[in-house]
């Protein structure tokens, strides 16, 4: 059987949904992996593709929001805060490259936690939870759009370690949690979204090399297609966060968000 035009649409459908992820910051795995398993593929083989996918994308995208003025990417050494730390320690010379080395940390430690609470409760609980939480929030960014907010490292802080909490206890809720959190913490809406684009790779690359070191049979015909479709949109997605106005980025943020959270409350107690 001839799986080139079945590989084709899924390139096709893996670039729809990272450009509405680099543009909004949420929506790859969420989307990607329901349709996959409904052309026929099984969840080993589409787990691995969908990591490998939106890793590259984002390394794509992440760039491209470097080059276009999104977010700031230089993780040359501070050298103020090393004279402070005695030379014995490193934090990355912009305020981006900070918050991307502060929520990949965070997510070491929010998702082995995650993990240990995920086996203890039901499934439904945590769906509900999860549910909850990003209705609660895209509800907090529609109210407080307009309003500016002070940068806070405490708050930062706890949404890196919720989010990975999430992505370690039920394997989604990353994305829309880091991308929504940053706002509520003060972030500019486009400095959000490039960082949560950068922020995934990181964890991407974890949960691939983990298959790879586990599974080692990868579908990488499967995983290709994801990941040409994932490259090619990934620079038009940020394009498009450059050239749209910030507080109608924060609305659109803010519904995605709420629809999120609407949507997993349905699927826990209607469908």
């Amino acid at each position: 059987m001839d799986l080139t035009p079945l590989l084709a649409l899924v390139a096709a459908v893996a670039l729809l949904c990272e450009y509405m992820d680099a543009s909004i910051g949420m929506g790859y795995g969420t989307t990607l992996t329901p349709l996959l398993l409904l052309m026929g593929f099984s969840p080993l083989e589409v787990v691995p593709a969908v990591l490998l996918g939106q890793l590259v994308g984002g390394v794509a995208g992440g760039l491209t929001h470097h080059r276009v003025g999104n977010i700031n990417l230089d993780f040359r050494p501070d050298e103020e805060v090393k004279k402070r730390l005695w030379g014995l320690g490193y934090l990355p010379r912009s305020l981006d490259s900070k918050v991307i080395l502060v929520l990949a940390a965070c997510g070491a430690v929010g998702a082995v936690v995650g993990v240990l609470f995920a086996v203890s409760i039901p499934e439904a609980v945590l769906r509900t939870y999860i549910g909850v939480m990003l209705l609660g929030i895209g509800m907090v960014i529609l109210w407080r759009r307009s309003r500016r907010s002070t940068f806070s490292w405490k708050g930062l802080i706890g949404v890196g370690l919720l989010s990975s909490f999430n992505k370690g206890s039920s394997g989604g809720g990353y994305g829309p949690l880091v991308t929504a959190g940053q706002l509520i913490v003060g972030r500019a809406a486009r400095n959000s979204v490039g960082s949560t684009t950068v922020a995934e790779v990181i964890v991407c690359l974890v949960g691939f090399a983990s298959y790879l070191v586990v599974k080692g049979d990868i579908y990488w015909a499967l995983a290709v297609a994801t990941g040409a479709g994932s490259v090619v949109a990934a620079p038009f997605a940020a394009l498009t966060v450059k050239r749209v106005n910030s507080n109608r980025l924060k609305f659109v943020i803010g519904v995605a968000t709420v629809l999120l959270g609407a949507l997993t409350l349905a699927r826990t107690f209607i469908f």
